[in-house]
């Protein structure tokens, strides 16, 4: 496979530094996006230790801001190529844990869509004229909560299943694809947070078929095929990966 450019967001941590792995490992070219400078600087650097010093770059930013996605854009397009993938992975569950009032529940719906909507919206919409043709590719990450809540956090993710169907089909006859793929509980990650007791990762557990935990690495393996040339007629799907706790829907 020749190299090529790919563009992670929350690439620093979790789900998105094993994407980011799975395509160093092929020899691509990364840029890494997120928040937090020290986290992309590091992740950075483990992967250019171990993939060479020109695997990664990375540019910290608050994707939800336009201004601030203006900035992404131009520093990953100073140099005229093209992005031959983008992996919208940026987001999580900022919304409180206790929604008791109107003004809170408010809040949340706002915060849970501006990090996981806009984060994934502004980016794409951002390098769509930068994304190669034919033969780009555009994944969005999506969860199982999309059917089946919590409600700010699932009615964010359900959204970008949404987008990700307009999407397929405005730039299908350019050569693009554009898929969603939605992890149900993944370890290892920084998700969950105080959460992650041993109680609740066994009662998430427990609603897979398999008695198995996501690994964030088994998502990577999907993320990459789902980019990968092999996939180009794969385009405007939601592929879950949950261990049959959603059982395919």
């Amino acid at each position: 496979m020749a190299q090529r450019r790919v563009v992670v967001s929350g690439g620093g941590t979790g789900i998105g530094l094993a994407t980011a792995e799975a395509f160093a490992a092929d020899g691509d070219r990364l840029v890494l996006l997120g928040r937090r400078e020290e986290v992309l600087r590091k992740a950075a650097d483990t992967l250019n230790s171990r993939f060479g010093e020109s695997a990664a770059t990375w540019c910290a930013a608050d994707l939800s801001d336009p201004e601030q996605v203006g900035t992404v854009r131009d520093f990953i397009t100073a140099d005229e190529a093209p992005v031959d993938v983008l992996v919208a992975n940026a987001g999580g569950n900022v919304a409180a844990a206790h929604d008791v009032t109107v003004v809170s529940v408010a809040d949340g719906y706002r915060r849970n869509f501006d990090a996981n909507v806009l984060t994934a919206v502004l980016l794409t919409e951002a390098l769509l004229p930068h994304i190669r043709r034919p033969g780009g590719r555009i994944v969005q990450l999506s969860s199982i909560a999309s059917l089946r809540g919590p409600g700010s956090y699932g009615g964010s993710k359900a959204w970008i299943n949404t987008y990700t169907y307009d999407l397929a089909q405005r730039v299908g006859p350019e050569g693009i694809t554009v898929n969603a793929v939605a992890p149900g509980f993944v370890g290892d990650t920084e998700f969950f947070g105080d959460r992650a007791t041993p109680e609740f990762v066994a009662s998430r557990v427990a609603q897979s078929l398999t008695g198995q935990p996501g690994h964030p690495s088994e998502i990577a393996a999907a993320v990459r095929y789902v980019a990968s040339p092999e996939a180009a007629y794969l385009t405007g799907q939601l592929l879950h990966i949950n261990g049959g706790a959603a059982l395919g829907r």
